[in-house]
């Protein structure tokens, strides 16, 4: 695989953290398909990792929550015929599901107030609309 992978900044998954374990997949493949374990399952202890900062593991944690099992989270990929590709393609999805999970929470909106003048002219649009509609209704022609 094509070295470590970073989740943000300077922390990245570490290699020795990480387990897999391999199955038959489903889907195309010919004659080929039922004798490989191309399906990738990559677990990855949550809980007891040393790779991420406490803040972080403790973001994860409550972000991960419903997807937690023993405090470990479970990629599967099977998207590809190649064990090769769908390793790939499981850590790249760690690595990002991670990275979500560690980020900040965003900064609390504050409210603003609507300006007067913006209001005085919704309100003088309305006022304009409604007396177009009102001058086409007939009750004026008799």
């Amino acid at each position: 695989m094509s070295g470590p992978y970073v989740i943000r900044g300077s922390v990245s998954l570490p290699e020795a953290e990480l387990t897999w374990s391999f199955s038959r997949s489903s889907g195309p493949g010919g004659q080929h398909v039922n004798t490989s374990d191309s399906k990738a399952e990559l677990r990855f202890d949550l809980a007891a990792t040393e790779a991420l900062p406490d803040v972080w593991k403790q973001r994860a944690l409550a972000h991960l929550a419903g997807r937690l099992v023993d405090g470990v989270v479970v990629v599967r990929s099977s998207e590809h015929r190649s064990q090769w590709r769908n390793r790939e393609a499981a850590l790249v999805r760690l690595a990002a599901l991670l990275a979500e999970a560690t980020a900040p929470p965003p900064k609390p909106r504050r409210a603003t107030r609507i300006p007067r003048g913006i209001n005085e002219r919704r309100l003088r649009q309305k006022k304009q609309r409604s007396d177009t509609k009102r001058g086409r209704s007939g009750r004026d022609w008799g």
